[in-house]
């Protein structure tokens, strides 16, 4: 980075918040893609006016930002641009309260758990629930619209933002949405932003919707002799009138990860497991608990176990947080994609997958949230050797063309970044992105805000 660029930055940012050492530029340059790239400086965001302040600093002197919260993503979206700096919004974690209006306020960098937690001693619930929880930031899940465990009932992040405060990349200053879960006035920007990846504007505060709690819960784990009994449940429940708080699936490759993992006895015979939750009035959980393990039962479920209080129940949800990490029980490297398909084709992507592994020689395995379609497909590879990698790139390719061919998507939600670009390019009409590319023009015409990030280019050669 040029001087004279560089003492502007220090100006805006302060000088305590910029950091241009080796040693931290590369511990901020990647993110969970394991995708990396040294930015020229990383600078710690403090409040929305020093953020307005470093990006129309970077505006002015041509520098790409990539904004960041923990870079738990898992498609390169927190991967710095050359010659850029990352903007770590880490540090702006400050949480406030409106009990009366049913809300809270949170800062970008606050941790989905902070939320959770800060809902729950005001007696109320934020349902919004993935996996990266404990170290995922609002506004990283606001920016990619996670979803996580409890999506088949209570939605996305998306339905839980009613307003914004964000820049945009020549520094103005942007308020979205308000207070109020009715609102028509204008162009719904709120909601453009959610899941716009940090390339329309930096988000530094979330107005998020708070729901009562649950007054009981049922959780219950059943294993199954194939994939292709758990996914018939699956789509059997899904076409009933119980909707699950969650529903979870895991296939052979994804328990022998569990095994190796430990810490959750399986039978040996168990090829498949669901994980079911319901929740609401402790009347209609027991009656609805019952009913779920019937059907578990009729469908060819064995070793049902219910879990008997809130320990056990989380000790249960603590496994299935930790299967995107144990994967790499299976191998070195993996290639995640998290694929939609309509609830009533789950299970016609069986047959595909195991096409796939015969046709590529990879290892797949699947797990994820069925209730919702949304599965977690994972190619297994030694990423030190250059053949597998190449069949793990067209194991990918194969996979986004039979989700799309089912009617699918090639991303519920953990983004495109920049490893889905293929994919998105597959997926997406034409027409729609060009204004979707006018839409990024219109935030951002220098170009210069997470750059190369969630939108494929027009042409295939740009």
């Amino acid at each position: 980075m040029h001087k004279t660029s560089l003492q502007a930055l220090k100006k805006a940012a302060g000088a305590r918040n910029l950091e241009t050492s080796p040693a931290i530029l590369s511990l901020y340059g990647g993110d969970a893609s394991k995708r990396q790239q040294m930015p020229a400086a990383v600078v710690r965001a403090v409040n929305t006016q020093q953020v307005a302040d470093v990006l129309a600093c970077c505006h002015s002197y041509g520098l790409a930002v990539t904004p960041r919260g923990a870079g738990s993503g898992l498609t390169g979206g927190a991967v710095a641009s050359p010659g850029g700096i990352v903007l770590d919004m880490s540090a702006m974690r400050k949480i406030e309260l409106v009990t009366k209006h049913r809300l809270l306020k949170a800062e970008a960098g606050a941790l989905v758990d902070e939320v959770k937690r800060a809902a729950a001693e005001a007696g109320l619930y934020f349902p919004p629930d993935p996996s990266s929880a404990a170290f995922a930031t609002i506004g990283g899940s606001v920016a990619e619209n996670a979803g996580g465990l409890r999506a088949v009932k209570y939605g996305v992040t998306a339905d839980y933002v009613l307003g914004l405060t964000a820049v945009l990349m020549d520094g103005r200053i942007l308020r979205l949405g308000g207070q109020t879960t009715k609102s028509v006035v204008g162009y719904n920007l709120t909601q453009l932003m959610v899941g716009s990846e940090g390339t329309l504007a930096v988000i530094t505060q979330a107005t998020l919707k708070l729901v009562p709690p649950p007054e009981a819960v049922f959780t219950l784990s059943a294993c199954f002799s194939s994939s292709e009994e758990a996914l018939a449940l699956v789509e059997r429940l899904n076409a009933q009138t119980i909707v699950p708080t969650a529903l979870e699936f895991m296939d052979a490759r994804t328990l022998e990860a569990v095994r190796l993992q430990g810490g959750f006895n399986l039978p040996e015979d168990a090829r498949a497991m669901l994980l079911l939750e319901i929740d609401g009035a402790p009347e209609v959980v027991a009656r609805q608990g019952r009913q779920m393990e019937e059907a578990a039962g009729a469908a060819g479920g064995f070793a049902l176990q219910s879990a008997r209080n809130q320990e056990e129940a989380a000790n249960v949800w603590q496994v299935r947080r930790g299967m995107s990490q144990a994967m790499f029980r299976l191998g070195s490297h993996k290639r995640n994609q998290d694929i939609a398909l309509p609830l009533g084709s789950l299970s016609r992507i069986l047959p595909l997958l195991k096409r796939i592994e015969e046709d590529t020689g990879t290892s797949i395995a699947t797990f994820g949230h069925a209730g919702d379609g949304n599965l977690h497909v994972n190619v297994m590879y030694q990423g030190q050797d250059p053949a597998q990698t190449e069949k793990a790139r067209q194991a990918v390719s194969q996979l986004f063309a039979h989700t799309l061919h089912l009617g699918g998507s090639v991303s519920g939600e953990h983004g495109v970044g920049l490893t889905k670009l293929p994919g998105a390019r597959m997926q997406l009409d034409e027409v729609a992105l060009e204004l979707m590319w006018e839409i990024k023009k219109s935030f951002d015409p220098s170009g210069l805000l997470n750059p190369g990030k969630a939108l494929p280019p027009l042409k295939l050669n740009q």
